[in-house]
């Protein structure tokens, strides 16, 4: 059995890769360029595919003897549609960790060419968005006819340049959520407070993996996901309609991400391990019953390469659905707490 974790060169690929270094599991690397693989493929030992994404005839070639891609290479708006459709041809399972909604509800198109070619199509393997995957369907769970799905999420502070290259991406689109079913504009986003067991938190709505997902796990119908309101959230999603959009022209996409490549790659080894996600669940169903529970993490990159890596292992041991699939829907709102540090609390 064969994975190909593509996007090895990445802050978050390099992360996987070097958790699954001594799983003795058959993995290959796979990019644009060996040479920018050649570091993580020395240290850990695994060879090397140079393969481009636009290349559809190698790509398919590539992947003939890959059981499971891992895709790790980002933007995914741009990347997850040629892998999709390489891994259908190939009849290879699709794994990645987007948190982008259009790349969930994409790959969800492709729900019956992924039956047909038996493999299983899961979007969002990561941080997003097993843990709050899990936790909706959890309330959902506590609540069977809830209407309304609100998720908070607190402690991610530090993203990496490739999820802070995604965000300004979206910057045009605005904020969105899901209104009876259909995903819409919910602009303005206001601020607004969360009450964390007796800490009240200002949080403001985001464009979250889980509009898409939680809709998919729960069938909940009206879906918001706010995170903490930082300085840089709240001057995100606050901004003027005219800025956003100036900023979401090529110009200032271009002006944008040379800001963002002076950073540092990601948080370092030390921020991971000091760090913690806090997310909370509240569904209310069409009367105002509500019930909240409350999911406490490791830091999100390091809980990726956990989660990643385990579902990983499971569809290699055939744990898996055919079709597109969250990880709630194949494994159980439960698999979350299957992690270390991870504590899932019902507040009410």
């Amino acid at each position: 059995m064969s994975i190909m974790i593509y996007g090895a060169s990445g802050y978050t690929g390099q992360l996987i890769c070097q958790y699954l270094k001594n799983s003795g599991l058959s993995i290959t690397l796979g990019g644009r360029s060996k040479a920018t693989m050649a570091s993580i493929a020395q240290e850990t030992g695994f060879p090397i595919v140079e393969i481009s994404l636009s290349n559809v005839e190698g790509l398919q070639l590539a992947l003939k003897d890959i059981d499971v891609v891992l895709h790790c290479a980002g933007p995914f708006s741009a990347t997850s549609k040629p892998m999709i459709d390489a891994c259908i041809a190939s009849k290879t399972h699709y794994l990645d960790i987007t948190g982008e909604i259009d790349v969930f509800e994409a790959a969800a198109l492709c729900d019956a060419e992924a039956k047909s070619a038996g493999i299983m199509l899961m979007p969002g393997v990561g941080f997003d968005v097993v843990p709050s995957d899990c936790l909706a369907a959890h309330v959902k769970k506590r609540l069977p006819d809830a209407t309304e799905l609100f998720i908070a999420i607190r402690g991610l502070n530090q993203p990496s340049r490739g999820t802070a290259k995604t965000a300004i991406e979206g910057l045009r689109s605005g904020t969105r959520g899901r209104r009876n079913g259909n995903i819409v504009s919910i602009e303005p986003a206001e601020i607004q407070s969360v009450d964390y067991q007796g800490t009240p938190v200002d949080c403001v709505p985001v464009s979250w993996g889980d509009v898409s997902t939680a809709w998919h796990s729960t069938k909940i119908a009206n879906i918001t996901v706010a995170f903490e309101a930082s300085k840089q959230i709240r001057q995100m999603v606050t901004m003027p309609r005219a800025l956003r959009w100036f900023l979401g022209t090529g110009f200032g996409q271009k002006a944008l991400k040379k800001l963002i490549d002076k950073r540092p790659p990601g948080p370092n080894q030390k921020q991971r391990q000091a760090g913690h996600a806090d997310i909370l669940a509240i569904a209310k169903n069409a009367t105002g019953t509500e019930v909240k529970s409350r999911l406490k993490t490791p830091e999100g990159y390091s809980l990726t390469q956990l989660t990643a890596a385990e579902i990983v292992k499971h569809v290699l041991a055939g744990k898996f659905e055919p079709g597109f699939q969250t990880p709630s829907k194949v494994f159980g709102s439960d698999f979350i707490l299957e992690f270390n540090d991870c504590e899932r609390v019902d507040v009410n």
